[in-house]
């Protein structure tokens, strides 16, 4: 014989099948939803670990500085290269040297890019000597543009080049050019043209010196 249903308390009868399946179906959907509520609170759980993580882990420290260009050195090795001198400017607090490299091509060309110290002064200059040019030179590292006037620096003549607009012209807005023995020095970039001549007066001494080497 079949053992008779139990009788539930609170019916005091049995449960009939339909009841049952009902609370069994109840149950199931509980049961469902805890395991459900658990999982979303370990997922917060575990992100909140990979957060954590990420900020307290990885190192951040203090931003690193420029680096310094050896400009010197640099131009040293230059020097062995062309078996020529080259012009070396003397950055003291002003400036700082962006960039010094030999550029080769039809014309070698000694670059170094100048900027100001301070982050609160803006502009450069880049000083380039061209070895065994001229003034018609300069053009081509101003986009044809030609010579407008002369100025004195130094004693030394400049040739004065105005590019119309700096945004056609690679930020270039100024530019002063002379001959310095067999080379061609160019000094053109952002600055004013008083900032521009001072840093061409500290070159005079070295582009006489080439000057009598010739």
């Amino acid at each position: 014989m079949s053992k008779p249903a139990p009788i539930v308390a609170e019916l005091g009868r049995p449960e009939t099948p339909e009841e049952t399946a009902a609370r069994k179906a109840a149950s199931s959907k509980a049961y469902r939803s805890s395991q459900t509520m658990r999982s979303l609170v370990a997922a917060l759980l575990a992100t909140l670990a990979v957060v954590l993580v990420i900020v307290f882990a990885v190192p951040r420290g203090e931003p690193t500085t420029a680096k310094v260009i050896d400009v010197a050195g640099i131009a040293a090795d230059v020097e062995s290269t062309m078996d020529s001198p080259v012009i070396v400017p003397e950055v003291g607090t002003f400036w700082r040297v962006n960039a010094a490299a030999l550029e080769s091509g039809a014309t070698v060309v000694w670059n170094v890019t100048l900027a100001p110290a301070d982050e609160d002064e803006r502009g450069f200059v880049r000083l380039a000597q061209a070895f065994d040019a001229d003034s018609s030179w300069a053009p081509q590292k101003l986009n044809g543009i030609a010579p407008t006037d002369t100025v004195n620096i130094g004693g030394i003549e400049w040739d004065v080049f105005k590019p119309g607009s700096a945004n056609s012209n690679q930020n270039v807005s100024y530019a002063i050019g002379t001959q310095a023995g067999d080379d061609y020095v160019l000094l053109y970039g952002s600055r004013s043209a008083a900032s521009t001549a001072e840093l061409a007066e500290t070159l005079i001494p070295q582009i006489r010196a080439l000057s009598e080497a010739s």
